[in-house]
C-alpha cells in the first residue's frame, strides 16, 4: 500500500506569488540577448526591461490535507491499476490529482471522514466528471454502449436512477456523515437535466462502514499483495458548536497476512484535542500516526496545535507521527517527530523491516 500526501495544508492556508518566465521565454530572451550584444553593449537595465516584460505572475499554493491510499489489487475502472482511494476530497482536489499527473478517471473511491467543505468540497467535481465520462470503468462502457449518457438517462420508461454500482466510483462513509453529507453536496449534484431525485447515490455506490444501528461494526477490507488492509472508522471529537458535536471519522488501517504479520496505520484526520481520551488507546496501538498539526499564532481549539505536540506528546508517540494540516511548516526540534510531510511526500505500507 502506497500513501502519498496530495495536500498537507490547513483549510484556510494559501499560498505565495512569485514573478517568473517560462523556459520557452527565457530561451527567446537569451537568444534575443546574443544576437543584439554583436551590436551593442547589454546593460543591466536593457535585461531588467526584457525580464519585466515577459515575466508571469505564477501562483504557488498549498493544497488541502488530501490523501491518495493505492492497494496493490485490480481497480475498479479497468482491473489493472491500483485501486486508488482519495482520503477526503477537500475543495482543491482535482488540482492536487493534477499536480502529480491524476484526475477523477484515476480514483476508484472516496472515504468521507466529517462533513466540512475541506474534507467534502471536491465531491462535486468527481461526481460530475465520472458520472458523463462514458469510459470511466469498463463495465460502464458495456452498461452504455453505443448511447450517450444523457439519452440513457432521459430515454427510459422508466425514470433512472443512475449508473450500477460496478460503473460509478465508491464512497466509504460513516452513517452519521452520510446525511449531513447530502445536505451538503445535494444541490451541486442536483443539476442532471430533466432527471428528477437525483442524489448522491446517482453519482456514487455507497457503502456505510463503522457502527451501525443494530450495533454491529462494519470494516471493509482491502486486498494489498499477498496481505490485507482493513479500515474501521475512529470517532473523534473535532468542533462543538451550538451545543452539538461535529465528530470527525478518522481511518484505523490495519494489515495482515497469511504469516500473521500486523501493522496499524492511524489516520485521525480532524481532531480537537492532542490525545483524545476515546483515542488514546488507538495512538498507543498504532505504528504510524498521520497527525494533524495546527501551527498558527492564536489556535484555533479545533485541532492540535504544534506546542501541545511538542510539549505534551509522550516521546514514544512523537516518534509515530507524521505531521501536517498546517499554515506555515512547523519549527520542530530535529529528530523529535518521525516526519513532516510536505506535499507529493508517500511511504510504502507494511514497511519491508516487518515482511523480511
Amino acid at each position: 500500500m502506497k500513501i502519498t500526501a496530495i495536500g498537507v495544508n490547513a483549510a484556510f492556508a494559501t499560498g505565495v506569488y512569485d514573478d517568473v518566465i517560462t523556459v520557452e521565454k527565457a530561451h527567446h530572451l537569451f537568444q534575443r540577448l546574443l544576437d543584439a550584444s554583436t551590436a551593442q553593449q547589454i546593460t543591466t537595465e536593457t535585461l531588467a526591461a526584457e525580464l519585466a516584460q515577459l515575466s508571469e505572475h505564477l501562483y504557488r499554493p498549498k493544497w488541502q490535507s488530501n490523501f491518495l491510499i493505492e492497494f496493490d489489487m485490480p481497480s475498479k475502472r479497468n482491473g489493472t491499476s491500483p485501486y486508488r482511494l482519495l482520503l477526503d476530497a477537500g475543495g482543491d482536489v482535482r488540482h492536487a490529482l493534477k499536480n502529480i499527473g491524476l484526475s477523477s478517471t484515476d480514483i476508484d473511491g472516496i472515504y468521507i471522514s466529517h462533513p466540512h467543505t475541506d474534507h467534502i468540497g471536491g465531491i462535486e467535481y468527481m461526481g460530475l466528471t465520472t458520472l458523463f465520462n462514458p469510459a470511466y470503468t469498463l463495465a460502464k462502457t458495456h452498461w452504455l454502449g453505443d448511447q450517450f449518457i444523457a439519452d440513457k438517462m432521459f430515454l427510459k420508461p422508466i425514470w433512472w436512477s443512475g449508473p450500477p454500482a460496478e460503473a460509478k466510483p465508491d464512497i466509504f462513509v460513516h452513517r452519521k456523515v452520510l446525511e449531513p453529507l447530502k445536505r451538503s453536496v445535494g444541490p451541486g449534484l442536483d443539476t442532471v437535466q430533466g432527471i428528477p431525485n437525483v442524489s448522491l447515490e446517482t453519482y456514487f455506490d455507497i457503502h456505510i462502514i463503522g457502527k451501525q444501528e443494530n450495533g454491529d461494526t462494519k470494516t471493509w477490507t482491502f486486498q494489498d499483495g499477498d496481505g490485507q488492509w482493513t479500515i474501521t472508522p475512529i470517532f473523534a471529537m473535532h468542533v462543538i458548536s451550538s451545543a452539538e458535536e461535529m465528530a470527525s471519522y478518522g481511518l484505523s488501517l490495519e494489515y495482515s497476512d497469511e504469516h500473521g504479520r500486523h501493522y496499524n496505520i492511524l489516520m485521525p484526520t480532524d481532531t480537537q484535542h492532542m490525545l483524545p481520551p476515546q483515542l488514546e488507546l488507538h495512538y498507543k496501538r498504532a505504528d504510524r500516526i498521520y497527525m494533524d498539526c495546527e501551527t498558527s499564532k492564536q489556535p484555533s481549539g479545533v485541532h492540535p496545535h504544534i506546542s501541545e505536540l511538542i510539549h505534551q506528546m509522550a516521546p514514544e508517540l512523537q516518534q509515530k507521527c507524521l505531521l501536517y494540516h498546517y499554515d506555515a511548516y512547523p519549527d520542530v526540534p530535529e529528530g523529535m517527530f518521525y516526519g513532516i510531510l510536505k506535499t507529493g511526500d508517500f511511504h510504502i505500507y507494511p514497511p519491508e523491516n516487518i515482511l523480511a
